[in-house]
């Protein structure tokens, strides 16, 4: 759970399958209603060796269940080979960093960028 701009972001990351294959999804929900919800963007990423997976969207109200936000592919969804190479190693292991930032799309004397170090 995340606070910016006095407003609380939660982020979600698990493992399903799509169709056969076995992937990874991170997306953010604002805790607040969707009409809210739409005054923030926000991106992910996760990356290594020169390379990076970046999602940028608008953040789903918490009143949406995951499994929709999910069921939607409303994120940043990283299939598990290409999630096994961004942990690096022997690839055996699951090791990922996943940063962001979260901003307000309207633009006045608060407009800004929060910018969290998300982990995963």
């Amino acid at each position: 759970v995340f606070n910016c701009f006095g407003q609380y972001f939660c982020l979600h990351f698990e493992a399903f399958q799509l169709g056969m294959a076995p992937v990874y999804m991170a997306f953010l929900r604002f805790m607040g209603d969707e009409t809210d919800a739409r005054n923030y963007c926000y991106s992910l990423e996760v990356g290594a060796s020169g390379r990076k997976l970046i999602f940028e969207g608008t953040p789903r109200s918490i009143r949406d269940s995951h499994r929709k936000v999910r069921d939607s592919h409303d994120g940043l969804i990283i299939q598990r080979n290409m999630a096994l190479f961004f942990s690096g190693g022997d690839r055996k292991e699951l090791k990922l960093r996943v940063t962001g930032r979260i901003w307000k799309e309207q633009q006045n004397q608060e407009a800004g960028v929060c910018i969290p170090n998300l982990c995963s």
